[in-house]
């Protein structure tokens, strides 16, 4: 066995050890290939109203200018799919908020893991990232073989499905890299066909504007826009639609992070409960939380977009 060869075992081994389910390792150079995808998203403007994703795009791009000297990017996978649902009488969450923020949770391993591949390799430079800098996560994962991007632009991993987080090392350390794997979603539309805004009407593109998930979370608006009349289906935070209607999903299992499970009593919360919302309530649920982004004023602001338009439909089923 190379060295090479057994640096890259030591850093797998690390991440299973960590309870990260899949390791797959990328050489770090520059996303060629990604260039013109990234620079005709933000031509079209699908990015909505996220302005930062305009920042920093060679960075993006190319992982040198993030880590000096960097050589090799180690992507991860870590499920989050829950064992608990929510009451079906209750406005809707996204899975990957129920617990406490990700953020958090997986840089605090990645910061474990950069610790350890010092302590059993030997001096070795680089970041950590999780959803939280200028990295083109999935390109990333993809190119290391962890899965394919999917239909409805997210990770798909066969035999597992989506609920996972992506993150990742950059290190200046060599590697050995892994290869893509193919793309497993054939004729399927499931996910394309149960988007009720349209959001992923191209296929392996997501116009971010139109996106259940960036309304609820990402606008900052004080109102939520006309174009979602009709169409939120009970979201007040994320949305697991796509995800929820992709066959892969059927091999989804639940996670074993104490972090990530659900504060005692937040799956009761019923619709009234979720309409009488106070600070302390929210202070309760999600102070350690992802929804924390959206903050009380968001969530009541999608909780009374939601509400009206149930209403709505209620009234109109009288009829």
């Amino acid at each position: 066995m190379s060295v090479i060869e057994k640096h890259t075992k030591i850093v797998k081994d690390i991440a299973y050890e960590l309870g990260f389910q899949f390791c797959g390792i990328s050489k770090a150079e520059f996303l060629e290939d990604e260039a013109p995808r990234l620079e005709a998203y933000l031509k079209e403007g699908r990015h909505g109203k996220m302005q930062w994703i305009e920042n920093y795009f060679d960075k993006r791009l190319d992982p040198t200018k993030l880590v000096e000297g960097a050589k090799s990017v180690v992507s991860l996978l870590i499920n989050y799919f829950p064992s608990e649902k929510q009451n079906p009488n209750s406005y809707k969450l996204a899975k990957y908020a129920y617990g406490e923020d990700y953020h958090h949770v997986i840089k605090n391993k990645l910061r474990v893991f950069i610790d350890e591949i010092r302590i059993r390799i030997g001096e070795v430079d680089g970041r950590a990232f999780t959803d939280s800098a200028p990295v083109l996560e999935k390109a990333w994962a993809t190119r290391a073989g962890l899965g394919w991007r999917g239909k409805n632009n997210l990770m798909i991993r066969p035999q597992a499905g989506s609920f996972y987080f992506v993150a990742e090392l950059i290190i200046d350390l060599e590697l050995k890299p892994d290869g893509p794997i193919k793309d497993y979603c054939g004729t399927c539309t499931r996910c394309i066909d149960a988007c009720p805004t349209g959001a992923l009407d191209t296929p392996y593109q997501i116009d971010a504007s139109k996106c259940i998930s960036y309304a609820t979370i990402e606008l900052r608006d004080a109102m939520l826009p006309d174009s979602f009349d009709n169409k939120m289906e009970d979201w007040m935070f994320g949305c697991d639609i796509c995800q929820d209607v992709c066959p892969w999903n059927r091999f989804s299992t639940p996670h074993s992070v104490l972090e990530f499970q659900p504060r005692a009593g937040l799956m009761d919360m019923q619709y009234d409960d979720w309409n009488d919302l106070t600070h302390e309530v929210f202070s309760k649920y999600f102070s350690k939380s992802a929804v924390k982004r959206t903050k009380y004023q968001g969530l009541i602001r999608n909780i009374a977009y939601v509400k009206e338009q149930r209403e709505k439909k209620l009234q109109q089923k009288d009829e």
